[in-house]
Formats: structure tokens, C-alpha cells, sequence
């Protein structure tokens, strides 16, 4: 229930009414690799989340929810429906089920 107001108000912020829908919820997985599962305690989930948000919105929100995440912000790079996102201001269009993968940097050589 507090996943889905939170998709409301942050529909409400950033949609209007001519906006033909686009700001209605979808549910996406979000899969956690590495560094960013340690930090948020599980491999994946599914968030509520609206249909046109941009990569740095989509962060906030999933960082709403898992907080530690904050530390790593720097780093991550997204990849949704396998191709990779860098977090600003680029517009992402979601469909319901869309993979959301949290990709922190990996260490190694």
C-alpha cells in the first residue's frame, strides 16, 4: 500500500491529466547484483512505479525504499530490458514486468 501512494504522489508531481496515462503505475522487477544486494538485503523484488520516469526518479525511488543504497549512488549504472542506463535525466518508458537491473561497479582484474 505505501509502494502504491508513493507511485500516486510521484505521479502527481510529474504527470497531468493530458497526459494520456502515462503516469499510471506499472509493476517491474527489480533485480539486484552484487554490492547493491548486499546493501538492500535481497536478489530482486517488484515495485510500483510510474509508466514514464526518468533513470535519476527511478533511482529515488528505489533508494526510498532501500536506503543504504544512497552510498553507491555514484557508480550505479541501471540496464532496463537489458540495455544500460546512466542515472539523469533520460526518460524511461515502462511496461508492466519490465526487468530494472542495478548494476554497481564490479572489482576485479
Amino acid at each position: 500500500r505505501a509502494r502504491r501512494r508513493r507511485c500516486r504522489r510521484l505521479a502527481a508531481e510529474g504527470g497531468s491529466a493530458r497526459d494520456g496515462g502515462s503516469m499510471r503505475c506499472q509493476q517491474v522487477s527489480v533485480l539486484y547484483f552484487a554490492r547493491s544486494a548486499e546493501l538492500a538485503g535481497l536478489r530482486s523484488e517488484t515495485l510500483s512505479v510510474p509508466r514514464q520516469i526518468t533513470s535519476l526518479q527511478l533511482w529515488e525511488e528505489i533508494v526510498k525504499v532501500h536506503p543504504r543504497l544512497a552510498v553507491i549512488r555514484d557508480q550505479v549504472v541501471f540496464a532496463v530490458r537489458q540495455e544500460y542506463v546512466l542515472l539523469g535525466d533520460q526518460l524511461l518508458v515502462l511496461q508492466p514486468g519490465d526487468e530494472v537491473a542495478i548494476i554497481p561497479p564490479i572489482s576485479g582484474g
